[in-house]
């Protein structure tokens, strides 16, 4: 099997609902997205997913993301917009367009900040 993965970011504001401490604040982060998908063969070229298709896919749902404040997005009406629930709207948005025969998403990295983060690989 073979990770491919790529790299990318959103920046965006939000507060976390009954939170007891500073989070429950407006406030705003640059969150750091890891998509790795897993390869389970390779295609004629020898890739398991083109970097072009990974990204074209995982840039419309950080486009939707970005710039905005979560709290309002329809994703996160009735949940907070923690990093567990950010991580987990990306990879059920995402675990459709990549799966195919050959390779299947395998997880979703996002990060606050470069030491604090949360790693979702589905159900």
């Amino acid at each position: 099997m073979i990770d491919i993965f790529i790299k990318t970011h959103f920046s965006g504001g939000h507060h976390l609902r009954d939170y007891p401490g500073n989070c429950e604040h407006p406030h705003g982060h640059n969150w750091k997205v890891k998509v790795q998908v897993r390869a389970h063969k390779l295609d004629e070229l020898g890739m398991g997913i083109d970097f072009k298709t990974l990204k074209k896919h995982v840039n419309l749902v950080i486009d939707d993301l970005d710039h905005c404040n979560l709290n309002d997005h329809p994703a996160f009406q009735d949940r907070n917009p923690s990093s567990e629930h950010i991580a987990m709207f990306i990879f059920d948005q995402l675990q459709g367009e990549l799966t195919t025969d050959r390779y299947e998403l395998h997880s979703v990295q996002v990060r606050e900040t470069d030491s604090s983060g949360v790693i979702y690989s589905g159900d």
